[in-house]
């Protein structure tokens, strides 16, 4: 994943900061209340949404079971097509991939379409370390770019941003880069917007590489697919010589009739568009326009370990469309860059600690960002379960993180950490053994209620930083019925 994220603290931490930021919040709320609101305008106005999604995960789960069948489709078409194909197994091979593919050009600057591929592997700093400059054309790309910032969303990047923040990066940023901002630029979107355009223009005829990653591959005949908005993307495909895709192995659809499930399906659940202005598609390469060269790069980089798991292979799924950021009362709270991952939300606390591992404290944290409350699912165009994938990877992280293999068994491997909880769970379970136990333990707690903490100390703090202590009642409700109804039943 992206290094850009290295040293982050662990959600819960990052959380804690963010919330008390009112400018983000406010900023949040307000955006991800106008996107929510507009998704549901335009999904009602389709009698078959029902029928889309189901068709949606029927065939990404099919395309799972047969991943190995359909990559070597792929690869074969786009070689067939006059494209190159290459395999990356991870973020390092991937970076290695596409420096030298520059380099070989000569070139050293690219410009980019929006890729979380690209964010994931941290290519624009591995370009970077090698010389080579990567421009972000997408405009919430461009403003988190020149902000020295993080994205914070998967559809709207700078969505943590509001327009006095950007104009204020555009001045004192733009002329860094390139095309310095207009005198007197103020925070109309208008006037935004058109700074934006003026700067990227000279990049997009100046540029003869173009990197972008891709929504959908289309198996059957090698064609790639990006869906965009501001016609960025059109012009990173088609303006330079040479092009290169870095797509996730997942991305593959079988066929065409495939591909139209989800170009219904995407732009509603995203952009609330009855379809996407820009929608861009092409197959290897051709005389007569675009690209001359085209490479392909498939990457794995835990994608093939996340398949292995029966119930977090879901999250493979995924079509980037954002809808259950903009529903999650945790991430509207907490905002983007408490995730730590390029994958925020509720999508990201099941795939980054997928990708990734629960290794390390932010990882194992991400499955716990959650409410459970289950909007997010019930907004998923591929019908992700995306509590059902938490509670999954909470087991993990509680029992000792990722599933090993020993022989023909897959194992998790025992915990390093949670030994209190475990501890607790197990006196609990002593206790509600021995009924005259528990009895005693509910009087000594009713009696001794005075002198308890409205937070639990230690590793309890985890879960009462959020939250009072329930109170305990003055009396034991055994004692109370005992008391009451002479430890009768009334219907006696």
């Amino acid at each position: 994943m992206s290094g850009t994220f290295v040293g982050m603290p662990a959600f819960p931490a990052a959380a804690r900061e963010a919330v008390g930021d009112a400018t983000l919040r406010g900023n949040l709320r307000h955006a991800t209340h106008t996107i929510r609101d507009k998704r549901a305008r335009a999904v009602a106005e389709l009698d078959d949404w029902a029928a889309l999604r189901e068709a949606g995960r029927q065939i990404k789960d099919h395309t799972l079971r047969h991943l190995d069948r359909y990559l070597v489709q792929v690869e074969e078409a786009v070689t067939a097509a006059g494209g190159t194909v290459h395999w990356a197994a991870d973020a390092d091979e991937a970076n290695a991939i596409v420096a030298r593919l520059v380099e070989e050009t000569g070139e050293r600057e690219v410009v980019k379409v929006k890729s979380m591929a690209t964010q994931e592997i941290g290519l624009n700093e591995a370009l970077e370390a090698r010389g080579i400059h990567a421009y972000e054309t997408d405009l919430a790309e461009l403003i988190v770019q020149l902000g020295k910032d993080r994205p914070s969303h998967i559809l709207v990047p700078a969505i943590h941003r509001n327009r006095g923040e950007i104009r204020d990066i555009f001045r004192s940023e733009m002329g860094a880069w390139g095309r310095p901002a207009p005198e007197g630029l103020t925070d109309t979107p208008a006037e935004l917007a058109e700074a934006a355009r003026l700067h990227l223009r000279e990049k997009f005829l100046r540029a003869r590489v173009g990197i972008s990653g891709a929504n959908f591959m289309v198996a059957e005949t090698g064609t790639l697919v990006v869906v965009e908005s501001e016609g960025n993307g059109r012009m990173c495909l088609t303006l330079p010589e040479t092009l290169i895709s870095v797509v996730g192995i997942e991305k593959i659809v079988p066929s065409w009739r495939d591909l139209e499930v989800f170009l219904q399906t995407l732009p509603r659940s995203s952009t609330a568009e009855r379809m996407n202005p820009y929608t861009s598609m092409w197959t290897g390469t051709t005389d007569e326009d675009g690209p001359r060269t085209f490479h392909l790069v498939l990457l794995d980089n835990g994608r093939t370990d996340t398949l292995a798991d029966e119930v977090g292979r879901q999250a493979l799924r995924c079509i980037r469309c954002s809808a259950c950021l903009n529903v999650c009362p945790v991430y509207e709270r907490a905002g983007g860059h408490a995730y730590g991952s390029v994958y925020p939300g509720p999508i990201g606390a099941i795939l980054s600690p997928q990708l990734r591992g629960t290794g390390s404290e932010i990882d194992a944290s991400l499955p716990f960002a959650s409410s459970l409350c289950g909007a997010c699912y019930e907004v998923c165009p591929v019908a992700i379960d995306i509590p059902e994938v938490l509670v999954h990877l909470r087991e993990r992280v509680v029992q000792g993180g990722p599933a090993v293999r020993e022989g023909n068994r897959v194992v998790l491997k025992p915990a390093k950490g949670h030994a209190a909880e475990r501890a607790a769970m197990r006196a609990a379970g002593w206790a509600f053994a021995r009924p005259g136990a528990l009895r005693a333990g509910q009087r000594l707690a009713s009696r001794s209620r005075r002198l308890h903490p409205r937070t639990l100390p230690g590793p309890g703090r985890a879960w009462s930083d959020g939250r009072d202590l329930p109170a305990v009642p003055a009396e034991p409700f055994r004692d109370w019925w005992q008391r009451t109804h002479g430890g009768r039943d009334e219907a006696e």
